[in-house]
């Protein structure tokens, strides 16, 4: 059985994704708060489509978690 290939997601698609501006996807990735990319090419980033989507479910919870939910 092979595992499913992760997804690779470029800038456009994670500001869609998350509802975050591209300034702000990077100074929260020097803070600590966002994934950091990975390399896929010499001038080329991208984000795992796994980790883009754990930091949205985080962000979902902690706002639950608020809530008292």
């Amino acid at each position: 059985m092979s595992a499913t290939p992760e997804i690779l997601l470029r800038l456009p698609e994670v500001v869609r994704r998350t509802g975050r501006r591209r300034s702000s996807i990077y100074s929260d990735m020097r803070a600590g708060r966002f994934p950091s990319p990975v390399k896929i090419g010499p001038r080329a980033i991208a984000w795992p489509e796994s980790t883009v989507e754990r930091w949205i479910a985080e962000r979902v919870r902690a706002q639950d978690v608020e809530r008292g939910r």
